[in-house]
Formats: C-alpha cells, structure tokens, sequence
C-alpha cells in the first residue's frame, strides 16, 4: 500500500487530525511520551528527525514542549506537508519539511529521531532498510520512537474488531470504522510484534523496550548501537 495513495486526495487529508485522533487510542499522550523518551538522551537543542511527519501533529507537540529543538520532517505526501506547514503554524520555522521517503531524509546527524503511524505501510523488506537508514543518520546513543500497527494474522480479527469499536464508540460512523479495518486486513503489510522489535535489532538499534500498547498500535523505544 501506498501512503501517497493514501494521502493524496486534499479533503481527506484536511479530516487527517480530528480522524486520527478518534481512531489511535491516547494519540495526544503517545505525542507526549514519545517526546519524553526522546528527551531522556537529545540535549535542549537537539536536531530531531520525524519520518512520516506529515499532518505535523507530533512535530507541533515535539515543538511546544521542547523550544530549543530543530527539526527535519519527511513525509512522501506533499498535501500532508502542506499540512504539517498548517499545523505548525509559527512554530514552521523550527521545522524543515522535505517530500520524499527516509533517502530525501539530510544525513545528519541526528540527536533523536522518530517515526509514528508510517511503518506499517512498508513491507518487511523496506521497513527494514528504512530502520537501517535512520540508523545511520543517528548519533551513537541516540534514542529513536516508532509506533504503529502491530499484530499476529493469529490474533488480528478480535484486534482489528476492537479497533473498529474504539473507533465508532469516538464518533467515527460504523461503515466508515468497518471499512478502515478491512482495508488494514486486505492492504498494510503488518508484522507481529516480536518481528518488529527484531527489525529494529537487526537495522543496528539496542535497548528495545515496549511503550505503547492500544489495541492493534504497538509503539518502542530503542537506541543507536
């Protein structure tokens, strides 16, 4: 599945934030720990990549709660980042947006790095080198936050149904709840989360530890080896 695809289309992308928001368990709180842990290791001027940074939402909580920190955002939707621009508001000048995928990413180095709600749309192969790339752009010691689905093909239906309830029980319409689950079971390559705490091993990251547990959203922490 294609994220530009998915993000494309100027409507659908202006719904992005108040869609989200009802449909990832305690989004504003995975923000807020995310920047936590990355804070833990990024010194007060930190230069931080966000890959995925499209909608600007965890650009805008990253920038308010750390002023002294600058940041590159990559996002392979040019709507999305025209978003992100929107989103940040007078906060855009902290914030360079680049439209691309991790290879349009400066090469640093990088004080912190993060990558919410995008991995799962890359099959195994180019998560893993994308894991790699950002890798590589990193400070030695550098802490490094990805969330986003993660599930076993043993346990996805009763996960995915939870989903769907979460999501219709904040505002989304049933159908529309339904089709958003359907659509994540037929198109995103998602991993069991054992394998995607393994990726991060394998593309050079220690430490991994589990963060963030909401239904079918898994998120970790883990450190430039």
């Amino acid at each position: 599945m294609n994220p530009t695809d998915a993000f494309s289309d100027p409507q659908a992308v202006s719904r992005y934030a108040e869609r989200t928001t009802r449909i990832v368990p305690g989004l504003r709180d995975l923000h807020a720990m995310a920047g936590l842990l990355l804070a833990e290791r990024a010194p007060a001027d930190a230069r931080v990549l966000v890959l995925g940074a499209g909608g600007g939402l965890e650009l805008a909580a990253f920038a308010r709660a750390r002023p002294g920190w600058r940041f590159d955002g990559v996002d392979p939707s040019a709507e999305m980042l025209r978003l992100a621009a929107a989103t940040l508001g007078p906060l855009a000048p902290r914030a360079r947006l680049h439209q691309g995928y991790i290879d349009s990413a400066p090469d640093g180095p990088f004080d912190a790095a993060a990558c919410l709600l995008t991995l799962h749309f890359l099959p195994e192969p180019e998560r893993r080198a994308t894991l790699a790339e950002v890798r590589r752009r990193l400070k030695p010691g550098a802490a490094f936050v990805v969330a986003h689905h993660s599930f076993g093909a043993d346990e996805a239906d009763r996960w995915l149904a939870r989903n769907a309830a979460f999501a219709v029980a904040s505002g989304v319409p049933a159908e529309q709840a339904e089709g958003s689950i359907a659509a994540i079971r037929e198109r995103l390559p998602v991993l069991a989360p054992k394998r995607d705490a393994a990726l991060l091993r394998e593309a050079g990251f220690a430490g991994v530890e589990l963060f963030y547990a909401a239904f079918t959203f898994k998120g970790w922490v883990a450190y430039a080896a």
